[in-house]
């Protein structure tokens, strides 16, 4: 397998080779086998069963870990699924640093699922704050996860120095990044140090909203074999056609992450100067207090913006009312823009005092800033704003 220089020429090539194919298909097959013929017993030429090993699975797992730089990748049924694949590498009364402000479902899994069930402990830390992840490192900590940028928050994590503060404390501790939020294209952490990278390949990697899908990406062979142990053990592999989807929407990545980058720039500078507008929270406005982190991290920024919106429930009810391009939904990173109310929708999940204490209140709005005319963005975002907040 080749690998080059460009991020564009490796989305188009990478384990795409046709030579792999009996008739140098230049488009990867379809393999819908769910088993396989042997020579002899126990002698399969690749793989025995399709929940261990599927060749169209084989061409998605190369390519991206070429797009993040990684030695290995094992793809799941969701993000979810390939969160818990790497939680569960974690024994019971191991301990776990989490990002106070993270993925609903991600703070849910660990606090109605790891926790009680399976016996590990988990403390949620602004790792923005030096002084607070230092002191929250224990003896039993085993795994340190955050998002950069967080969700709905937009917060920036000094990947390096947490890896670092990490490495002091214990070299055991496994650094997982959930990358979901900037896709390979403009930020790839295993390069600042991590250990582990996940996405939700729902979002931006397939970025057409049409296939549920996780991936894990790792340099460590432990953690490989503990993944490839995660797929054939657990079973929450995606489907053959799944994976065919996602290569197939992998090579406009780069184009589609140029064009969310644009649009939500200018969209996000247009509602920083709207006086309906509490706050805008956007790292790669000079005004984000993470701003020079975030530059010094990474080459851009996504679609993802957060903003406060003056008033309350009612007046962000308005708002929903009103859009017309924009799509009242859950879910982010497709092509399509989308708006949702993370405080009933993708947050509701987390206790309410945490989102009081996080700032996740009936006010906050998150866009997904998709791939449409940036015109007709504001346009939708200028009248959205007028029906919530008329008497300005």
């Amino acid at each position: 397998m080749s690998t080059f220089a460009g991020f564009g020429t490796n989305a188009v090539h990478v384990g795409q080779e046709p030579e792999q194919w009996e008739m140098n298909q230049v488009v990867p097959l379809i393999s819908l086998s769910t088993t396989y013929k042997q020579d002899a017993p126990g002698q399969p030429k690749a793989h025995d069963y399709s929940r261990a090993g599927n060749p169209t699975r084989d061409v998605l797992q190369a390519n991206l870990a070429a797009l993040e730089d990684a030695k290995h990748c094992f793809t799941f049924g969701s993000g979810l699924a390939a969160s818990s694949a790497i939680v569960n590498r974690l024994k019971t009364g191991d301990h776990v640093i989490c990002s106070d402000d993270v993925y609903g479902g991600t703070q849910r899994f660990l606090r109605k699922v790891s926790i009680p069930h399976h016996g590990l402990e988990a403390s949620f830390v602004d790792l923005t704050k030096k002084e607070e992840y230092e002191k929250a490192f224990k003896p039993n900590t085993k795994m340190l996860w955050l998002e950069s940028p967080s969700n709905p928050l937009l917060k920036v994590v000094d990947i390096q120095a947490v890896v670092s503060a990490a490495r002091k404390a214990n070299p055991d501790i496994v650094v997982v990044v959930d990358n979901t939020f900037m896709s390979p294209y403009f930020q790839r952490p295993l390069s600042l140090g991590a250990d582990v990278v996940v996405h939700s390949i729902t979002k931006y990697i397939n970025g057409h909203s049409d296939v549920v899908m996780g991936c894990v990406m790792t340099d460590r062979e432990d953690i490989k074999d503990h993944l490839f142990f995660q797929q054939l053990a657990v079973g929450a592999v995606p489907s053959p056609f799944d994976c065919f989807l996602v290569n197939r929407g992998i090579k406009t990545l780069h184009l589609r992450m140029k064009a969310h980058y644009e649009n939500a720039l200018a969209v996000a500078q247009y509602l920083e100067k709207n006086e309906r507008v509490d706050k805008v929270l956007y790292p790669a406005l000079p005004s984000h207090p993470h701003h020079e982190v975030h530059k010094k991290q990474t080459k851009g920024m996504s679609g993802m913006i957060s903003f406060y919106l003056k008033g309350g429930l009612e007046e962000s009810q308005k708002f929903f009312k009103a859009i017309k391009v924009f799509t009242l939904a859950e879910s982010l990173g497709g092509y399509e823009s989308l708006a949702e109310l993370p405080s009933v929708m993708t947050h509701a999940s987390v206790p309410e005092e945490d989102r009081a204490k996080l700032g996740i209140t009936d006010n906050l709005i998150r866009l997904s800033v998709g791939i449409e005319d940036k015109e007709d963005l504001i346009a939708d975002l200028e009248n959205a704003l007028k029906a919530a907040v008329p008497s300005i």
